[in-house]
């Protein structure tokens, strides 16, 4: 997706807009980096916020750990993407390929393995890029989720700031990408569960937690429908998004409705 002012206008209001420039006039952006077209920034406020864009993803894909809870992107989203348009940050994606290419395969191995080792994330996307399917179940998944909710804001039961969905969600697309759905819905379906479970909780960033939601209803979906599944599993899955619409969050009940209809459809029931 090209990066214009116009495309950056249509995920934001025009006063954010407004404030984006400001930033981006004022030096706000502290460190930026891309490789391929994924572009990381640190941005300067009343502390320092994470930024990450998806320069190859309609409307981009953003996120930032600001507590912005009004509609569409924040002013910081805002201002790396105008970075973006008018002084686009070296792409390093080459400069990883160029190290890669040179390096040697054992040392690039014991590497690997360190990392994988102690970077629990990491291990389950390299686990599910060369072709193994999920150890963990959704119970798993969501404990691990839900750990999130409880890590942002320890001392209240209010979550204000934005929590970053980011490893599940590259997690079920990485099993996607596999064709391993079934294994990408256990991830969408843990998501759906803590998300769910947790919207109450939620005193900001609304519209961050609403998209994360229905990213994750949409991928459980579309990944049941498609999987190698028995009767069994299907009438679970089905079973689940029913039972969701009574005993789920109240105002979140017509969307598993939705969800249940959809799935349905989908099966051909």
């Amino acid at each position: 997706m090209d990066v214009t002012e116009d495309a950056v206008r249509d995920i934001c209001m025009e006063e954010v807009f407004d404030r984006g420039e400001r930033y981006l006039a004022e030096g706000r952006i502290r460190e930026i980096h891309r490789v391929d077209t994924t572009v990381t920034a640190v941005v300067s406020g009343s502390r320092q916020y994470d930024v990450r864009v998806d320069l190859a993803t309609d409307g981009f894909f953003p996120w930032c750990d600001c507590p912005y809870d009004g509609p569409r992107a924040c002013k910081h989203i805002v201002a790396v993407l105008l970075r973006c348009a008018d002084d686009p940050p070296p792409d390093d994606g080459d400069r990883l390929d160029a190290a890669l290419d040179g390096a040697d395969a054992d040392e690039l191995r014991a590497f690997l393995r360190d990392e994988l080792a102690t970077d629990a994330d990491l291990r389950d996307r390299f686990l599910a890029r060369v072709g193994e399917s999920t150890s963990q179940s959704a119970d798993e998944l969501r404990a691990s989720i839900d750990q999130r909710f409880e890590e942002t804001n320890p001392e209240y039961h209010v979550v204000f700031e934005p929590i970053d969905f980011t490893q599940w969600f590259d997690l079920a697309n990485e099993y996607r990408k596999q064709g391993r759905y079934a294994s990408a819905a256990t991830v969408y379906r843990a998501l759906v569960e803590s998300l769910g479970d947790n919207m109450e909780r939620v005193d900001g960033a609304y519209d961050h937690f609403s998209r994360a939601f229905s990213r994750s209803l949409d991928g459980y979906v579309e990944c049941v429908a498609t999987a190698e599944r028995d009767a069994d599993a299907v009438s679970d899955a089905v079973a689940f998004l029913e039972e969701r619409v009574t005993s789920g969050t109240p105002f979140l009940a017509e969307h598993f409705e939705k969800a249940a209809v959809e799935l349905r459809e989908k099966l051909g029931e």
